[in-house]
């Protein structure tokens, strides 16, 4: 199955400007033809077609930034490898399940492949690069992505949909290519019979390729990805799918870790909570003295008995699938991704994002099943099996009906809980109409929302692409935000709109507070329903844990120390002004980035762009308590030089800033820096590009 690219809306712009380019399926082979030339992949039964005339493959030009690499790659540089082109983008579930038959590809052939991401995103939140950096670290990528963020290189290859493999021999000539997931044997094939024609020819580079990836510069955060979290407001506790430590923790509602299910490495094995493992776990739903969970890259759902501390799994056979139609005895029944789970009535209700359904198991009979969605990619509404969705992955119920997170149409939908009822859309249009429009009725504008939590007659969301919280009315199909200024970051606020988060996926509501996992901040952020006020969970009590990766890369880092400032204790701020001398300057389309720590936990990070404040100076709001303490400041940016000898330099500043508070001390920390260019003109060494 394949996502298809855009055709409407905000998108059709890029689509005219597209090469034509026209795909044929016959027989197992797939034909594409770019620029008047036949290129074709594969059969089945052989080796390449024979082609009208062998293609040239396009140089990879026109991405705005390289990733997992500390230098561009180039085809021409990479005569003598195999080369597969991914193009992918990062909301799409196709494109993930492809991921790990690229990792089994890359073992297959170490020195022989190189796998190349192009991302080429849907979403505009996707095309920034640090959000991709954070998906290549959240999915364990470790071959080099490009971002494709203006489409130069799709443009050049004439891809019709996300994913799509393209195959590069040796000589740099287009093997074919392929759409959709589910090509692993195939591509093995093919590619071992390339190595052999082109070892024997003496045509094959057998040097491995050395790397840079972007994990090598990690520190360790307590939680890394969070996906999902449940509140249990009966006994004062929170379970968090910890998805990239692939283990589950239960918590007090005050952080306080009471136990941890799972090893930390990713697996499948059941047992007692320290021989378990999980693989990214994601949705979560309690039912008495049990806990079941979304196993997603399992394509599991896994009970947790939390008396016996256990864990077992109670669907799926730990193989995808993604047509969606099966039914039968649930552990029989093979899975595609399930994203998030809500019990009622003895069922357990799954967001099945592989095949665009929601499923259903009955925990009573161990039986597993469709119950709404055709199969189809869509925003139909109508009978439950007649109806279309598009990769759900958040539930919440009223009791009557079931709200969803439908990401890729960005809607918020219902689904009836009578098995002869409806699927209905409360707000949200279509697959390629999306933004951040609050209003009522087909006006409003999401983007990618994952999570949803339904309290008092209102379906909170987890706009997830706008870094916002969201409140959605059903009744009216009205949506406003919530929490969250639209600019992705780590700040806590007094004031719900001035608060930040970074796409934040999951929710849960007790007693009046809003859980929310904060995925790319790696924390729960905790709000109160009444007043806005947003703040953030403090972990504690976990001894140790499995080896952990953290949010921010800085390259090219230079440490700087200064001397102690003094300030008044409670809310303040931190300004950082760096100078930048002629000839040059910030370069407008990458982001400033920035982090304030505390005693290695972080008070505020994120991103400045362009076009919202990103320009020094930089204002931090921060809330000090009283002591003497230490800060430690990092910001990332990257300059060019103006003119013919123009370059542009990746540079990473961290100071270390000694503070004292008191009552007569100043009302705001401040931190200047004049920037001294790494730059030599000529054929010198450029020491601020890596």
């Amino acid at each position: 199955m394949a996502h298809h690219a855009p055709r409407r809306g905000e998108w059709r712009r890029v689509m005219l400007q597209l090469t034509p380019a026209w795909l044929t399926l016959i027989a197992g082979f797939i034909f594409l033809w770019h620029s008047g030339l036949w290129y074709v992949v594969i059969g089945q039964e052989g080796g390449p077609m024979a082609a009208q005339e062998r293609v040239r493959a396009p140089e990879l030009e026109g991405g705005i930034e390289w990733l997992n690499t500390d230098t561009p790659l180039s085809l021409a540089g990479l005569r003598g490898k195999i080369v597969l082109l991914d193009f992918w983008t990062y909301c799409c579930i196709n494109c993930l399940h492809v991921i790990p038959e690229l990792q089994r590809l890359e073992t297959d052939f170490p020195n022989e492949l190189v796998v190349i991401g192009v991302h080429s995103a849907k979403f505009p939140n996707e095309g920034e690069s640090e959000n991709i950096r954070q998906a290549i670290l959240r999915y364990d990528i470790e071959h080099p992505v490009v971002n494709d963020r203006e489409f130069q290189i799709w443009r050049r290859y004439g891809p019709q949909a996300w994913p799509t493999l393209v195959l590069i021999d040796p000589e740099g000539y287009v093997v074919g290519g392929i759409s959709g997931e589910g090509h692993y044997e195939t591509l093995k094939g093919i590619i071992g019979r390339l190595v052999d024609e082109h070892r024997e020819r003496g045509t094959l580079n057998e040097q491995p390729l050395s790397l840079a990836l972007e994990k090598a510069a990690f520190h360790a955060p307590i939680l890394s990805f969070p996906g999902k979290v449940e509140a249990d407001p009966e006994r004062d506790r929170l379970f968090i799918a910890d998805s990239s430590h692939n283990r589950i923790l239960l918590t007090t509602r005050t952080g306080r870790v009471l136990d941890v299910a799972g090893t930390g490495a990713a697996g499948a094995a059941d047992g007692s909570f320290e021989a378990a493992s999980f693989d990214h776990p994601q949705g979560l739903a309690l039912a008495g003295d049990s806990l079941y969970v979304a196993d997603t890259e399992n394509h599991l759902i896994r009970r947790l008995d939390l008396k016996a501390r256990t864990v077992t799994t109670v669907a799926g056979t730990g193989q995808p699938s993604f047509r969606g139609f099966r039914r039968g005895r649930a552990r029989d029944v093979p899975l595609g991704s399930p994203w998030d789970v809500l019990v009622e009535n003895d069922i357990v209700y799954i967001a099945m994002a592989g095949p665009h359904q929601i499923w259903a198991l009955n925990v009573r009979h161990q039986e597993i099943g469709p119950y709404a969605g055709s199969s189809k990619e869509a925003r139909i509404d109508g009978p439950l099996m007649q109806a279309a969705l598009a990769q759900p992955s958040g539930l919440a119920s009223d009791g009557s009906q079931l709200f969803v997170a439908d990401s890729e149409v960005s809607a918020i939908r219902t689904v009836s809980l009578n098995p002869r009822g409806t699927v209905s859309t409360i707000v949200g249009v279509d697959l390629f109409e999306f933004g951040d429009t609050d209003g009522q009725g087909d006006a409003v504008r999401l983007q990618h929302p994952l999570g949803v939590a339904y309290h008092n007659n209102v379906v909170y969301v987890a706009d997830t692409y706008n870094h916002k919280i969201k409140r959605v009315g059903p009744g009216l199909r009205t949506s406003v935000t919530f929490l969250g200024s639209g600019q992705p970051g780590f700040r806590d606020a007094d004031t719900g709109q001035e608060a930040e988060f970074y796409e934040p996926s999951g929710l849960s509501i007790a007693d009046g507070t809003l859980y929310i996992a904060d995925t790319n901040n790696h924390a729960i952020r905790v709000a109160d329903l009444e007043t806005g006020r947003v703040s953030t969970l403090q972990i504690t009590g976990l001894s140790e844990g499995p080896e952990l990766r953290p949010a921010y890369v800085w390259p090219n880092l230079e440490e700087l120390s200064l001397a102690s400032q003094t300030v008044r204790a409670g809310r303040t701020s931190l300004t950082v002004d760096v100078e930048i001398p002629p000839p040059f300057k910030l370069n407008p389309g990458s982001p400033l980035e920035y982090q304030v720590e505390l005693n290695g936990a972080t008070l505020a990070g994120g991103m400045r762009t362009p076009e919202r404040d990103g320009q020094f100076p930089i204002e931090i709001p921060l809330n000090l308590s009283a002591g003497a303490t230490e800060l430690r400041v990092a910001v990332g940016l990257v300059y060019c030089k103006e003119g013919q000898d123009g370059v542009c330099l990746v540079k990473s500043l961290r100071w270390t800033l000694p503070v004292e508070t008191a009552s007569d001390g100043e009302d705001s920390l401040r931190i200047e820096h004049r920037l001294v260019p790494e730059w030599t003109y000529g054929t010198e060494s450029v020491p601020g590009i890596s």
